[in-house]
């Protein structure tokens, strides 16, 4: 097995349902993908924002610049500045939003459906 390497400028933008002023792109997943977890980098505007909608997976938001609220379905806001993290197990309801002045940038980490299972032996190493 072969180390892959993902140039962010042969990243693939792409434009997921709910989201006004996001700009994500796929660094580890899009057409085609077939590797076990897919890696966005989401770029949100000042007023950008992911509507209230449950992640289809397990998904984990990693803030690299500026900062982003998380609600979840009980209307608690949670506070993510640069470098904090975040867990969401499947189905959890959440809604994003940038209600700064200054852009914010999340990698999002989640399982890829249209992955192939794999070998005790694979996910031992």
């Amino acid at each position: 097995m072969s180390i892959v390497i993902a140039p962010f400028e042969e990243g693939q933008p792409f434009q997921p349902a709910g989201h006004h002023g996001v700009g994500p792109v796929h660094l580890f997943g899009g057409q085609d993908y077939t590797g076990a977890v897919t890696v966005a980098l989401s770029h949100y505007l000042p007023g950008g924002r992911a509507d209230l909608s449950p992640v289809p997976a397990e998904t984990l938001y990693l803030v690299l610049t500026g900062t982003l609220s998380l609600t979840d379905g009980d209307g608690v806001t949670h506070t993510l500045r640069a470098l904090d993290g975040a867990r969401l197990p499947a189905g959890t309801v959440r809604s994003v939003e940038n209600s700064t002045n200054l852009p914010a940038s999340m990698l999002v980490i989640r399982p890829n459906p249209a992955a192939a299972p794999t070998s005790d032996t694979e996910a031992q190493s």
